[in-house]
């Protein structure tokens, strides 16, 4: 079985990309959602994150997101902590989900994975690139939030054609592409592979 990246920066539309090929029956892994679930439901993760921000990190036994983002969008040393908690058990979640999946390939949609260094295990790495102007604009609109703080969370993300150029396929996503066409060529191209 192939396992394949897929990433792109806020407001890309990894998401939308990443329900194409759910649509095509193919399995996708969303480790920003695991990594959620698993802070509430793994022991040893709810444990080291209570250690690292004070029992404030849950309220009502549910995470409490909103407090552990103020402290480390303004700390860049605890988001590094927070990291080194969280992506490990991640990973592993992901590894262990991707055994069990019985299609010719499938998906892991991942904001960091060269951030986090978790492209470990992956064939290729697709990215959904789409203009700066376009992903403030989407990011805006989708979280009600303003242009200075979309900024301030691309910052926190290397720059894009960075990453894309570390990316072995670019999904062109700038509202002026069509996307499905560009996900089919891919799809027919991992199923051919590993039909050989």
């Amino acid at each position: 079985m192939l396992r394949i990246g897929l990433t792109g920066g806020i407001g890309s539309g990894k998401s939308t990309v990443s329900n194409i090929f759910r649509i095509l029956g193919i399995p996708v892994f969303d480790a920003d959602s695991a990594a959620r679930k698993l802070m509430e439901e793994d022991p040893a993760l709810r444990k080291g994150l209570i250690h690292l921000f004070g029992s404030a990190a849950f309220d009502n036994d549910r995470l409490d997101r909103k407090y552990i983002a103020h402290i480390v969008f303004n700390d860049p040393y605890r988001l590094e902590q927070l990291n080194a908690l969280v992506h490990p058990v991640t990973i592993a979640a992901a590894e262990k989900w991707a055994d069990a999946q019985p299609t010719a390939y499938t998906i892991k949609e991942a904001a960091l994975f060269f951030e986090a260094g978790s492209t470990t295990g992956l064939d290729y790495i697709i990215g959904v690139y789409a203009p700066r102007h376009v992903r403030i604009n989407r990011v805006m609109k989708r979280d009600g939030v303003s242009r200075e703080e979309v900024l301030s969370r691309m910052n926190r993300q290397i720059n894009e054609e960075i990453k894309m150029r570390l990316c072995d396929f670019v999904i062109l996503n700038d509202e002026q592409e069509l996307l499905i066409p560009q996900v089919l060529k891919l799809h027919d191209k991992f199923l051919q592979e590993k039909g050989d």
